[in-house]
């Protein structure tokens, strides 16, 4: 697929919690309660949910996971965003493409969560990166992060969930926009493989 995917939440917890879950190991399918349920009541409704959980893991921390992803963002059209503020983990990311895979390590780093009270990660596909409104057919999945655990739920009002990631929306852009600069002024013909350090700016690691 050639569309733009992107997970994306904002989960209220503690600082010391955020820095313990930045070194938690990936956790496998069962860290989530309803792995199987993952489209239901959304706009993928009754295709099956991706199977394996556990490989997506693939024994890294959060930490080194978001590394990777970072790494990526440098030299390709990938983006990561990960800001720790107001007592809260605000999370952006973005891939053009569909890798199962990506999406899976995510949402299973969200699950191993140590949220105040529930929050939802969001899972949609839109070619520009951008948010869809709340009541919008386009999202295709929300798991439910709770201090008693996590689990997929089906379609209810995104209002407030979609307010609180209006202001990691605007770093995306803000992000891809001076990324695009340095692309402007990078010179194919030098033979020098595009990389911008402006990704490394964007997350709290």
């Amino acid at each position: 697929m050639s569309d733009s995917f992107l997970v994306a939440a904002r989960v209220p917890m503690s600082r010391t919690a955020f820095e313990r879950w930045l070194d938690t190991p990936l956790p496998g399918r069962s860290a989530i309660a309803n792995p199987d349920a993952m489209f239901d009541g959304w706009y993928w409704h009754g295709q099956s949910a991706p199977e394996d959980w556990d490989e997506a893991a693939e024994g890294r921390t959060v930490r080194e996971w978001l590394s990777e992803r970072v790494e990526d963002a440098c030299t390709s059209s990938s983006a990561t965003i990960l800001r720790y503020r107001d007592e809260a983990v605000e999370a952006y990311l973005f891939d053009v493409g569909y890798y199962p895979a990506a999406v899976q390590a995510a949402l299973l780093a969200f699950a191993a969560t140590e949220p105040a009270r529930e929050a939802l990660v969001l899972f949609w596909a839109e070619t520009g990166g951008s948010l869809w409104k709340p009541d919008d057919e386009g999202w295709m999945a929300a798991l439910e992060v709770a201090p008693t655990g996590a689990r997929f739920v089906g379609r209810g009002d995104l209002t407030p969930t979609v307010a609180g990631l209006r202001r990691v929306e605007a770093e995306f852009f803000a992000m891809i926009e001076r990324v695009a600069e340095d692309e402007e002024r990078w010179d194919p013909d030098s033979q020098v493989e595009f990389r911008t350090s402006v990704p490394l700016e964007y997350v709290d690691l």
